[in-house]
């Protein structure tokens, strides 16, 4: 059954991108549970899985029902187009326990049994210690399975970003909307969410709508917060199938001895746009080098440079593309 989210025109004007680690810690933990979204994370999978045993995730995963409800509350719509964790697991702390009980409720009704159980009773009976239980949970996860990748899998959400924002300058939001994921569709003023549980309509009413790019909620396409959150559409990030792949080999010889080994090693990393971060924990080097790097590749006119939220990201102009395609080893 469809969502359908009503827009005016003002909504229009209020549409936004955002990224968010709260959001991917919370769908990580998800991820571990269910095996329809574990082909392209597998390899991480196989990395977490000593030290997700040794994590105590049962009261989270209680309230992640197969289908259903999943308390906004705990993953609500991201704060800013780029707060960090520590941000939004505040926020989550913040959490009027008369907000967080009917949530709570909602949720445990969708797995029968769960609220009359032992963990579902305690929760209803003191909501603000479930709320503080609940986020010192989140945040020992976001440490233990998703802090220390932070780095790239940012970096791919901020390309994704980077791409749509130029995909809608080039097609328009209609366009972008419908390219998102094969299941949402646009008809006027009216964006549609097919296959889901039930049937919903909602209206935005000058609330716009946040897109959120998400590494762990593939396959899938998310959305259904309801007031007073911020209405947010959450679809899998472009190149998340080469995500947890190794990087190529080595950097072609040629294209080494023209830039130098260096230069030539974060040229050819740049496939996708990325932080000076993000390159230093895939290249293995110190930041304070690959910053140097690609301010010498910036002024030679092979990379481009542009904010998003505290971070710059590089991607290769024309010219970088084609010195790093001409320098493959044949």
């Amino acid at each position: 059954m469809p969502l359908h989210l009503h827009f005016g025109q003002s909504d229009l004007l209020r549409c936004r991108f955002a990224v968010s680690p709260l959001w991917e810690t919370q769908e990580a933990v998800r991820t571990l549970k269910r095996p329809d979204g574990q082909g392209y994370h597998l390899p991480w999978l196989r990395r977490v899985r000593e030290v997700a045993r040794g994590l105590d995730l049962t009261s989270v995963w209680l309230l992640m029902p197969r289908t259903g409800h999943t308390p906004d509350f705990l993953g609500p719509p991201p704060i800013g187009p780029a707060a960090t964790f520590e941000e939004e697991i505040a926020a989550v702390r913040a959490t009027d326990p008369e907000v967080a009980r009917p949530d709570i409720a909602l949720s445990l009704a969708c797995t029968p049994g769960a609220a009359d159980s032992p963990a579902g009773r305690a929760m209803l009976a003191d909501p603000a210690a479930a709320v503080r239980e609940l986020a010192d949970t989140v945040e020992r996860a976001w440490r233990a399975l998703i802090e220390p990748d932070w780095p790239r899998l940012r970096a791919l959400l901020e390309a994704d970003v980077a791409y749509h924002s130029r995909r809608l300058a080039q097609v328009g939001l209609e366009g972008l909307l419908k390219e998102l994921h094969p299941r949402i569709d646009w008809d006027p003023q009216t964006l549609t969410l097919s296959a889901r549980a039930s049937s919903h309509r909602r209206r935005l009413d000058g609330r716009g709508l946040v897109l959120l790019p998400s590494v762990f909620c593939w396959p899938d396409v998310v959305s259904g917060f309801e007031e007073p959150w911020q209405p947010t559409v959450a679809y899998p990030a472009r190149g998340i199938g080469g995500l947890w792949t190794a990087p190529a080999a080595s950097t072609p010889e040629a294209l080494a001895g023209v830039l130098g080994r260096g230069r030539a090693d974060v040229l050819h990393a740049l496939d996708a746009p990325a932080s000076t971060s993000a390159l230093a924990h895939l290249l293995g080097r110190a930041p304070s080098s690959v910053s140097a790097h690609l301010t010498a590749l910036s002024a030679a006119g092979l990379l481009t440079a542009r904010r998003y939220g505290h971070q710059v990201l590089y991607e290769r102009t024309p010219l970088g593309s084609a010195l790093a395609a001409g320098g493959r080893d044949i």
